[in-house]
C-alpha cells in the first residue's frame, strides 16, 4: 500500500491518531434485504467489540452447538472496532440465540430466512471514525482532502488488511498460481491468498489511473459499471458515444472498472484490453494460467472509484469525527489514508 499514489497528493499529510480506542471506529452494515421470518437459516444481527467476524461467529457457534462451516456473512468486519452486522446460522434455535450473552458480543435481532447469507449481500457500510491528536491546521487540511474526495470520488483501492502481514498472502498466491509452490490445503486459506493476489493486481491498475488523474475518466473499449444497478457495458468507439458516457461519469451515474482477473471476468476491448493484458503479463501470467483456478477465482469487474457524497465532519477538541457511507467492498481505511498520507495500520504518531 505504501507504493500506491494518493488522490490528494498535493495536500500535505495530517498528523492524527487513528483507532486509539475501539470506539474510534464504528461500522454499521447496510443490508441488501431483511430476513423473511421463515426458513431453515437463522439471521442474527449482532454487535461485536474488538473481535473479528470469524472469531465472533466461532464463539456463538460454540455456545449454541451450531456448525461454523455452514455459517454465513455478507462481509468480514475489522477487529479493532465496534461493528454491527448480520450473520446467518443453519439449524440454530432463534430463542436460544436471542438470549445469548458473550463477552464482546451483543445479539440485537434474530429472525429466520430461507437461505444462507453470502458475501456481498449488503448495500454498503456506514462508518463513524474519530481521528485524535489533530490540530487546527490539520483539521483544515483534512477538510480539503474530504472536499476533493466528495468531488472526484475515492480511489477504490483494497486496504492493506486485505493482503496479510507485509503483503505475504498475495506473494504466496503468486507463487502457487505460477506453479512454483503448492497451494494451502485449507480451502479458506486458498481463497484468502488468491483474493489477495487478485486485489494486488487491481490496486496496481487503480494506482496507474490515480497517477494519470484518470479515475473519473472513461475511454472507448472500457468496461463501465452503473452505480445504481451494477449493470456493465462497454464504451463504444464513436466519439459522441464516449462523450455521452463521460457526461454520465461526471455525474457519478457510472464509473470505469478495473480487472479482478479470472476466467469469467468480462474483458474490455481494443487498447483498454491491451492495457489489462499487459498488467497480467507483468505478474508473469496470461489469461490461460487462471483456468486451473476457475472455481476459486472466477473473476469480476470492480469500480476504479466510488462516490462518497456528504461526508459528515464534526470538530471536538483535538479530534475530528467523520461520518460517511461506502458501497459494499470499499474500505474506510483508504479514506483515512488520504488524510494521514500513511497506511491506516501504521503506528500512530508518538
Amino acid at each position: 500500500m505504501l507504493e500506491v499514489p494518493y488522490l490528494t497528493s498535493d495536500i500535505d499529510p495530517v498528523s492524527a491518531a487513528f483507532r486509539e480506542e475501539v470506539d474510534d471506529f464504528i461500522v454499521d452494515e447496510v443490508p441488501a434485504y431483511r430476513p423473511s421470518g421463515e426458513g431453515d437459516h437463522v439471521f442474527c444481527h449482532l454487535e461485536k467489540r474488538d473481535l473479528t467476524t470469524r472469531n465472533a461467529l466461532r464463539q456463538i457457534c460454540d455456545a449454541i452447538g451450531a456448525d461454523l462451516d455452514s455459517a454465513g456473512w455478507a462481509g468480514l468486519k475489522d477487529r479493532r472496532a465496534v461493528t454491527r452486522q448480520w450473520v446467518s446460522l443453519h439449524g440454530a434455535e432463534p430463542e436460544r440465540l436471542a438470549g445469548l450473552e458473550l463477552d464482546g458480543i451483543k445479539i440485537l435481532e434474530v429472525s429466520r430466512h430461507g437461505h444462507k447469507l453470502r458475501t456481498g449481500h449488503l448495500r454498503g457500510n456506514r462508518f463513524r471514525v474519530r481521528l485524535r491528536q489533530i490540530d487546527a491546521a490539520g483539521i483544515a487540511r483534512a477538510r480539503q482532502v474530504l472536499t476533493q474526495i466528495e468531488r472526484e470520488g475515492l480511489p477504490n483501492y483494497y486496504g492493506e488488511q486485505r493482503f496479510g502481514r507485509q503483503g505475504a498472502n498475495a506473494d504466496r498466491a503468486a507463487q502457487w498460481v505460477r506453479g512454483q509452490a503448492r497451494p494451502p490445503r485449507q480451502a479458506f486459506n486458498r481463497k484468502l491468498e488468491m483474493s489477495a493476489f487478485q486485489s494486488a493486481l487491481f490496486n496496481r491498475y487503480v494506482a496507474d489511473r490515480v497517477a494519470r488523474q484518470e479515475t473519473g475518466r472513461v475511454f472507448a473499449g472500457e468496461v463501465v459499471k452503473r452505480h445504481d444497478t451494477g449493470g456493465v457495458f462497454v464504451v463504444g468507439d464513436l466519439p459522441e458515444e464516449a462523450e455521452e458516457v463521460q457526461t454520465r461519469a461526471d455525474q457519478f451515474e457510472v464509473s470505469a472498472t478495473g480487472p479482478i482477473f479470472g476466467t469469467k471476468m468480462r474483458w474490455p476491448e481494443g487498447s483498454a484490453r491491451e492495457r489489462e493484458e499487459a498488467l497480467l503479463r507483468s505478474a508473469e501470467l496470461g489469461p490461460d494460467d487462471l483456468r486451473k483456478w476457475k472455481r476459486l477465482a472466477p473473476g469480476t469487474r470492480r469500480f476504479v472509484r466510488v462516490p462518497v457524497p456528504e461526508i459528515g465532519v464534526k470538530e471536538c477538541d483535538d479530534a475530528l469525527d467523520l461520518d460517511f457511507t461506502l458501497p459494499a467492498g470499499s474500505y474506510a481505511t483508504i479514506l483515512v489514508r488520504e488524510i494521514r498520507k500513511r497506511d491506516a495500520l501504521a503506528p500512530n504518531p508518538g
